[in-house]
């Protein structure tokens, strides 16, 4: 699509979306069908894209296409390695040009979002300060175990959350490193966080800042370059790729100046033996030094493709069709009193399509598991791995403990936690309409089946 033909489109689509531009991107898994408790199959409504999206058909036609002519990449003479090698890179480059990276910049391939931020934990210099909020993701909440770490309260504007990192950072020592650890968009509430400004504090006060995009990645475009952001980390998992890759892009310096994150094959550049026996190592100073052992291949190009795939789909586009699905997700639970959603910012924050929620009177292991079980709609429950969030939000103590799944609660008791729903490129309109509808008759008439607790979890009784 040419640049003039891809504005009109995105002029075109705007909230309401029109029709005939709100195709949702083909995924596996559209057409699966799920049984019923209450009799009959439904065609299943995926609506748990904050934990893992489903995978782009375009990806897994680009992977079964280059299957066949697999190969271990970097080691090898013959043609299919050679091939792989070139795949390999040309992938590295792709997701560069998706994350408009600075030309200094380098793209680490790595197995999550969670192991790119051990990485960047893992190389930073010593005596390094890190600041973060209390409302991330444990994957960027807790990767710091060697760093003198701050941990900031969470904020209930985005103003407040410059103004708190600020304050921090001008009561640090000012000769030392520091880094400003920070997600773009909560896995919890899908409010953007505003990262352009957080980064320029940062800056401000000589602290480098890491973008945690797991969850804004799959649902706006984001540039590093823009943001002035120095590292930023993604899954591919919730980027409509399966295969277990993630990336972690960036500043070189750090990355370059530590040991290895992995010792072994490929990070090493020479090895030789020493008189007293020992060995000399000279390790590489590309993105290869933090990627030891034979990589994910195939995770990396799957990675690529669905970069690919979003860039020429149309991000303005894409955004603004889930904007229309986010608004008819929230109208129809605002219609419902006994329905609270979780928010920090407030409902007018601009957010992605990750919502969460609680149901006076139900415990949200129950009310999943009847959204499952009778409207076969997945969605998740319990703390979303961002636990002083959800207490917070939730009005516990915050230092309460909890955990990831469900709680141990039988159906029809309480709980400290709550429902989330998530959606992005690859959803149908019926699927959230179904979603509406559901909590709703669930509302309204309670469940039509009988539950019982298994392993901390509601289950259908049989």
């Amino acid at each position: 699509m040419s640049a003039s033909l891809n504005a009109a489109a995105a002029t075109a689509c705007t909230a309401p979306v029109d029709p005939a531009c709100a195709e949702p991107l083909p995924v596996l898994g559209r057409d699966v069908t799920v049984p019923l408790v209450t009799g009959g199959e439904v065609t299943y409504a995926a609506l748990d894209y904050a934990a893992s999206a489903p995978a782009l058909q375009r990806v897994w036609d680009d992977v079964a296409a280059y299957a066949p002519y697999y190969g271990s990449v970097h080691r090898g003479a013959g043609y299919l390695s050679q091939l792989s090698t070139d795949l390999f890179e040309q992938s590295r480059a792709t997701v560069a040009e998706f994350l408009d990276c600075r030309p200094a910049d380098q793209v680490v391939f790595t197995r999550s979002t969670t192991d790119s931020l051990n990485l960047l934990a893992a190389v930073l210099p010593a005596d390094c300060q890190v600041f973060v909020f209390e409302t991330e993701h444990h994957a960027s909440l807790l990767p710091w175990r060697d760093a003198r770490v701050t941990y900031l309260n969470a904020p209930r504007t985005p103003g407040q959350a410059v103004a708190t990192l600020e304050r921090a950072l001008a009561d640090r020592d000012p000769h030392g490193p520091a880094l400003v650890c920070v997600t773009g968009a909560s896995n919890v509430t899908g409010e953007l966080w505003p990262v352009k400004e957080l980064a320029a504090a940062a800056h401000a006060h000589g602290a480098r800042i890491v973008l945690d995009a797991a969850q804004l990645a799959p649902h706006h475009p984001v540039s590093v370059r823009e943001l002035d952001v120095d590292w930023v980390a993604f899954s591919g998992h919730k980027l409509y790729a399966p295969f277990g890759s993630g990336v972690l892009a960036g500043r070189a310096d750090w990355l370059q100046e530590a040991e290895p994150y992995l010792a072994g094959g490929g990070a090493s550049r020479k090895v030789a033996r020493r008189e007293d026996g020992g060995v000399d190592v000279e390790w590489h100073t590309t993105a290869a030094r933090h990627e030891a052992g034979s990589p994910n291949v195939i995770g990396v190009y799957s990675i690529a493709s669905a970069c690919r795939a979003l860039n020429e789909a149309g991000f303005d586009q894409l955004v603004a069709r889930e904007q229309h699905l986010v608004a008819r997700v929230r109208e129809g639970l605002a219609e419902v009193p006994a329905v609270r959603v979780l928010s920090l910012f407030g409902d007018d924050a601009p957010r992605v399509g990750v919502i969460s929620f609680v149901v006076d009177g139900w415990n949200s292991s129950h009310f999943a598991a009847a959204l499952s079980a009778e409207y076969g709609i997945g969605v998740r429950d319990g703390l979303f791995c961002a636990h002083p969030l959800v207490r917070t939000l939730l009005g516990s103590e915050p230092q309460a403990q909890g955990e990831c799944g469900a709680p141990e609660a039988a159906p029809g008791e309480t709980s400290l936690n709550a429902i989330r729903v998530s959606f992005g490129a690859g959803t149908p309109d019926e699927h959230v309409d179904r979603f509406v509808r559901a909590v709703k008759e669930l509302v309204a008439d309670g469940a039509k089946w009988q539950y019982r607790t298994e392993d901390g979890r509601c289950v259908p009784a049989v």
